[in-house]
């Protein structure tokens, strides 16, 4: 698995300060994205146990709420396999902070119905999960007024009561303590 960036203070991608894995690779190439350099897998450098550590650490003051996973395609199978381990680890270290992952595949769709049920890497990589922001981007519906998603068809959820309830639960603001749309 490659990278493009790692954000250290990313506070534009998830509730709260945070430290942003941008993946490379992506199969959706939607129409106005902001990061079309990381459509190719190979863009930026090789992902491995430096760059994990790297995340570890910077993951450490408690002022970071968690880690956001975005890219590039961060669901997309050749990249889970990199993901898997570096989200053990985090959930393992430090099991009080969040994980947020941004996907243009749909959770009860695409995720739920059809990769869970052909990969146990997906299967895990969910239960390490929080919330989860999916839906292509769609540069007709962009809407800058919505809470860290760029285009209304986008939804925010909450995977882990969602996989306990099993359907889709959105997820609930824990600043203003409101719900967000899906």
């Amino acid at each position: 698995m490659h990278y493009a960036e790692i954000k250290n203070f990313d506070i534009a991608n998830g509730e709260g300060i945070r430290v942003s894995l941008f993946v490379s690779g992506c199969p959706h190439h939607c129409r106005g994205c902001f990061n079309q350099e990381a459509w190719d897998e190979n863009y930026g450098n090789k992902f491995g146990e430096k760059e994990e550590n790297e995340i570890l650490e910077l993951l450490k003051p408690d002022y970071i709420q968690g880690l956001t996973l975005l890219g590039g395609e961060p669901m997309w199978p050749k990249n889970q396999e990199g993901l898997l381990p570096l989200l053990r680890k985090v959930k393992e270290e430090y099991p009080e902070k969040n994980i947020w992952c941004y996907t243009g595949y749909l959770f009860d769709k695409e995720i739920m119905e059809k990769m869970v049920r052909e990969s146990h890497i997906t299967k895990e990589l969910l239960t390490y999960i929080d919330v989860l922001v999916d839906g292509r981007f769609v540069e007709s519906l962009l809407n800058r007024t919505l809470y860290f998603r760029g285009s209304s068809n986008q939804r925010i959820i909450d995977v882990q009561e969602s996989l306990k309830q099993r359907k889709l639960v959105e997820y609930k603001m824990k600043k203003e303590g409101e719900k967000v749309n899906v």
